[in-house]
């Protein structure tokens, strides 16, 4: 059986895109990033992907007049790839009802919070001005309802007082490039997968929809 062909979607640096590309490069990974596409072209990690060696697209999202229009053309080049799984790997366009359902179960992202906390955008920033003591990230299984998902994985950090959203960020990231890999791994193997709008995690008993990984 062969590797599950996956793309990874970005819009920005795709650090997180970086740390799955590495982990793909064990041929024992379950997993082959065989293609990232940006919603603009300008996207830098872009740039990164081509220097890892993956396929890669950049496609202006201003250019079409709404979401699923847009969402078409990266389903067709997705399928176009022969790609199985998608990654969002701060991927910052919220996308189409239309495309999250045809990719439901096959569709993974990462966000710098410990959901169902935090959803949405500036989560660091929340969290200090809540007096949080633990904040971190969360992988899921992508449904069309924002940050909201069935939980796949989790990873914890302490809040400590001289915390600035900088160095909380910078924290809760390092966690990120460690949970991701292991996501994609656990998804692509099929261990870990949707079931009944929920997570089931083969091998650990009923479905809970979380792994706690703490680092604090």
């Amino acid at each position: 059986m062969g590797r599950v062909r996956t793309g990874v979607l970005i819009s920005g640096r795709g650090s997180n895109m970086s740390a799955l590309i590495e982990a793909a490069k064990n041929d024992a990974f379950p997993a082959e990033i065989v293609v990232v596409l940006a919603n603009n072209i300008d996207a830098p990690g872009l740039n990164a992907a081509r220097e890892a060696g993956v396929k890669n697209a950049g496609i202006i999202s201003s250019s079409f007049p709404d979401r699923q229009s847009f969402d078409r053309v990266l389903d067709e080049s997705l399928r176009t790839a022969n790609v199985s799984l998608v990654c969002l790997a701060g991927y910052m366009q919220i996308l189409s009802p239309w495309f999250v359902g045809r990719w439901l179960g096959k569709l993974i992202n990462i966000h710098p919070s410990l959901l169902p906390a935090y959803r949405g955008l500036h989560t660091h920033r929340k969290a200090i001005a809540d007096g949080a003591r633990i904040h971190g990230c969360t992988t899921h299984f992508v449904t069309p309802e924002l940050d909201a998902g069935p939980i796949i994985m989790q990873a914890a950090v302490a809040v400590a007082p001289s915390d600035t959203e900088a160095s909380l960020a910078a924290r809760v990231l390092e966690q990120e490039h460690v949970i991701y890999p292991r996501t994609l791994a656990l998804v692509a193997s099929g261990l870990a997968r949707l079931k009944d709008g929920r997570c089931v995690l083969d091998g650990m008993g009923e479905p809970r929809g979380s792994i706690i990984s703490p680092s604090i």
